[in-house]
This record gives structure tokens, C-alpha cells and sequence, in this order.
């Protein structure tokens, strides 16, 4: 089983493997890799993007004019044969060729494993490629629709084989345009769930989890809201089970330390996790610490401490954008003590330690090249390695309230504060989220320390001789610079 509040670390697999050189499989990684980030703290690797795509695909859908827009922000001098496609529009649940084969997926999560590390990949509910081999072999699958409907919206229906007259849906988001270059499992149908589910079955010969991509959108009031003219039509009916409740329990039933892991938005992440998730996406957490004031945060964290421990907490993924780019060095190192640091799963995604900037489209299978950031690499190396201390994981958290330093300074609720505790073993976290200076008290509870004793900022290596006291009668004294953090050991 995997630690409490575990860390993941995200791997964009078709691009990072082309740093070891020409022809390298995944199985080649070098051992010292994955001890490194074994070092850093990391529990589980999740390799991005290592399933089968379809090259027709590729040429008919990835060449629209905002996707160029998007290459050419990132790669300056990116050519046609960069574009791989969509590691989210796969043909089937087989190994890349171009990243090895079973064997070599197999050699991977066994090095892991010796390790100590849980291996997990990517699961696709809601749609393969629209020109995926399964619409040969398993047609019924999918989400088809009577003519008049891609008449009217040839948009989010398409005509995959020009000799027969059969239509089906592109995979989609209710809120956005189809994604043309998927086609729409359907999830009223028994067929397409028990296929989806032995896909699953699979799954656990090659990894330890699943990070389940756009999760939500196999729930039954999503799926029957975003497709209703089209069951209607049909005269298709809901099923009165979720897939997800049915799929989970057949899987962990099987095999009980699989994870699943749910990318997850609309104020749907509870319900996952009621349906069996393991673990769903915190998006609100990374737009508060983006736009949101320090009591937003605070109240955000203010949540069940038991829904807050299944939640996954990031800065930056391969959907969104680089810290470094969205906040700033300063403000990012903040955000990262936060999400280290507090209940639940943290993500961490590839470049993210050496402090790159720019956000890759996941169609492009090169990546520029990018200056190390050293200060950004020696601060998460020195906080990766402080929060892999058992307390984090083990520990009782507790959130602390931060009180007027005294007088009418109001900066108090610029600062964030939490405490850890396990046997004798003592964390406080204290982080000014502002750009202000600010200063506060938190008051401790110290009744069994001398009346003299030391506490050590870990974060920032400066030891200080507090009183007992003054900790018990008015707090502990903090000041910090903008964006500035401690990590105390006490």
C-alpha cells in the first residue's frame, strides 16, 4: 500500500525518453534515475502518454490553426514530425512501439517496485482515437447516431468509413467544443462498460494505479446531460448503477492496492470519491493560490479532513501552466511549501524542480531546451527532502490560527499556518501568501519543553531560542518577506 499524503511525479514519457538518446526504450532508463526521485521523496511515477496513438489521426487533427498557434509558442523551430498526437487520443491500450513493448513496461514497473516506487499510467474513460482499430473489432463501444445528427453538427459527429453509412459522436466536455480527434465510448451501454472494465483487468499486469483522465465524464448525470438527444433518439436508457462504483469495486476486488486516481472538476471530486476513488484533482486549490486572498485558501483547507486527504495537490501539470510562468519564482516556492505540505496526494510534474517555464503541448513530441534554474533546483531539492520525513505522512495535522502581532497591523491574515505532530516529532508551517511583509503570533503547545528551547527553520537553516512563556501567553512571534516561508522543527 502507498503512504499517506503520498507524492506523485509526472512524467511526459514520448518527450523525456528522447533525453537518453536515439532508440532508447523505457526499460533503458537508467536505475539512478528512479532512485533519485526515490531520494527526493516520491512514492508513485506516473508515466505520461506511453499508450498506442494512430498516425492517420495525427495528419487529419493536429494541424488546426490554434494547435499551431500553441507549437509555435513552444518550440520556435518545431517541424511537422514533432507532431505525435494526442497522448489522449489513443488506439488501444498497447504499448507506444516507439517506447518499447509488454516486456519493457513490465521491466519498468518492476525496477519501481524494487525500488520502492508504485508505477502509474494513464486510463481513458470517455474516448480512443477516432480512427482507432477498435472500431472494427468492438463498433459497439462507441456512441453512434442517427445521420441527421452529423448533418446538423459535423463538428461533434463524424463518418468514419466512407463505404458505410454509420455515424458516430467525437469524444467531448459539455462545455467545449468535440475533441475530433476521439471517438465517445458509451457509457449507457453494458457492452462498452464491461470492455472498459476488462481493459482495467489489464491495466493491473502493468502498473499499480490509473490517473483517469476527464473522470467525471463517465458519471451517468454527466454522460446522459452531455449526450441527451442522442440517447433520446436511440431510445437508450441510463443505467441505474456509475460505472466508476461498479468498475472499482471489480478492480480492487482483484487486486485491492490498485489506485485510482480522478481528474476531476464542476464540484464532482466528492462524489468520485464516494464511488471508490482513491484520490481526485484539487483544481480549486492551484486557482486559489493563483487569484484567491490568504482566507480563501485558509477556507479551502478548512474541509473535511477526510475529503482533504484523498485530494491531489499541484502547482503544475502538463494541462496547465508553468509555475514559474503563471507566478513567479517567489511566489511559486510559497505555493510549493504549501501543496508539500499539507493533507492529501502532491503532484509534481516533470521540469517542475528545475524551474522551467514553458508549457509544452502534449501533441508535440519534442521539448525546447530550457536553463536550469539553480536556486529553484536547491529549494525543492532541501524541501523535498523535509517533507519526506514521516510527520508529513504519518503525522496529525493541524491548522493554526494566526493572530495579531499587535498594535492595528492587519498583515496577520496574509499568513498561512499549519502544524504537524507524530510521538515526539514537531512541524510548523508558516507562510506569508501575500506580497506584503507581514508578522503574526501562533500560539503552541509546548507545556512539556523547558523553559528555554531551541526551534529550527529547516526551510531556511536558522536556529532560534524561544521561551516557553511567551509561546503559551501570546505565541510565537513570526515576521516574513513577501512569499516568504519556515518550516519549524521544534
Amino acid at each position: 500500500m502507498i503512504r499517506p499524503n503520498p507524492n506523485i511525479y509526472e512524467i511526459n514519457t514520448r518527450v523525456w525518453i528522447k533525453r537518453f538518446g536515439k532508440n532508447f526504450k523505457i526499460s533503458d532508463a537508467p536505475r539512478g534515475y528512479w532512485l533519485d526521485l526515490k531520494n527526493k521523496g516520491i512514492d508513485a511515477v506516473w508515466l505520461m502518454g506511453v499508450w498506442k496513438t494512430n498516425k492517420e489521426t495525427v495528419k487529419k487533427y493536429c494541424f488546426e490553426e490554434w494547435l499551431v498557434h500553441s507549437y509555435q509558442r513552444a518550440l520556435k523551430d518545431w517541424s511537422e514530425e514533432d507532431v505525435i498526437g494526442s497522448p489522449y487520443s489513443i488506439d488501444s491500450y498497447e504499448i507506444n512501439p516507439e517506447l518499447g513493448d509488454e516486456l519493457d513496461l513490465l521491466k519498468v514497473k518492476q525496477t519501481l517496485n524494487e525500488i520502492g516506487l508504485k508505477l502509474i499510467l494513464d486510463f481513458i474513460p470517455n474516448h480512443f482515437s477516432a480512427g482507432t482499430s477498435l472500431l472494427k473489432t468492438h463498433p459497439e463501444i462507441f456512441l453512434s447516431a442517427p445521420k441527421q445528427f452529423y448533418e446538423e453538427d459535423p463538428h461533434t459527429f463524424f463518418k468514419p468509413f466512407a463505404n458505410l453509412e454509420k455515424y458516430f459522436a467525437h469524444g467531448r466536455d459539455p462545455f467545449f467544443p468535440a475533441w475530433q480527434d476521439t471517438i465517445q465510448v458509451n457509457y449507457y451501454s453494458n457492452a462498452a462498460r464491461e470492455f472498459m472494465i476488462n481493459q482495467l483487468l489489464k491495466l493491473t499486469k502493468f502498473a499499480d494505479g490509473v490517473r483517469c483522465d476527464m473522470a467525471m465524464l463517465s458519471m451517468n448525470n454527466v454522460f446522459g446531460n452531455t449526450w441527451s438527444g442522442v440517447l433520446s433518439s436511440l431510445d437508450i436508457t441510463r443505467p441505474q448503477e456509475e460505472f466508476w462504483k461498479l468498475a472499482i469495486e471489480i478492480i480492487k476486488d482483484y487486486r485491492s492496492d490498485f489506485l485510482f486516481i480522478a481528474e476531476a472538476y464542476w464540484d464532482l471530486e466528492y462524489e468520485l470519491q464516494q464511488m471508490g476513488f482513491d484520490f481526485t484533482y484539487d483544481k480549486k486549490l492551484l486557482d486559489r493560490l493563483l487569484n484567491s486572498s490568504p482566507d480563501e485558501i485558509k477556507a479551502h483547507l478548512h474541509a473535511e479532513e477526510s475529503y482533504q486527504s484523498k485530494s491531489v495537490r499541484f502547482i503544475e501539470n502538463h494541462d496547465e501552466e508553468r509555475a514559474m510562468r503563471s507566478m513567479g519564482k517567489q511566489k511559486s516556492k510559497a505555493a510549493a511549501v504549501v501543496i508539500s505540505t499539507i493533507k492529501g496526494m502532491s503532484l509534481y510534474y516533470d521540469g517542475q524542480f528545475e524551474g522551467k517555464k514553458i508549457k509544452l503541448p502534449v501533441q508535440l513530441g519534442r521539448e525546447p531546451v530550457e536553463k536550469e534554474i539553480e536556486c529553484i533546483k536547491e529549494f525543492y531539492d532541501n524541501l523535498l527532502v523535509i517533507a519526506s520525513h514521516d510527520v508529513f505522512h504519518w503525522g496529525e495535522w493541524l491548522m493554526k490560527i494566526v493572530e495579531p502581532a499587535g498594535g492595528s497591523d492587519v498583515t496577520h491574515k496574509n499568513i498561512l499556518a499549519w502544524r504537524w505532530r507524530l510521538s515526539t516529532d514537531r512541524r510548523l508551517v508558516v507562510v506569508n501568501f501575500s506580497g506584503t511583509k507581514s508578522r503574526g503570533r501562533i500560539r503552541l503547545d509546548v507545556k512539556e519543553y523547558p523553559p528555554q528551547f531551541k526551534i529550527y527553520d529547516l526551510l531556511n537553516k536558522v536556529e532560534y531560542i524561544r521561551r516557553k512563556e511567551e509561546i503559551e501567553s501570546v505565541g510565537l512571534f513570526v515576521e516574513l518577506d513577501p512569499y516568504q516561508s519556515h518550516i519549524f522543527s521544534f
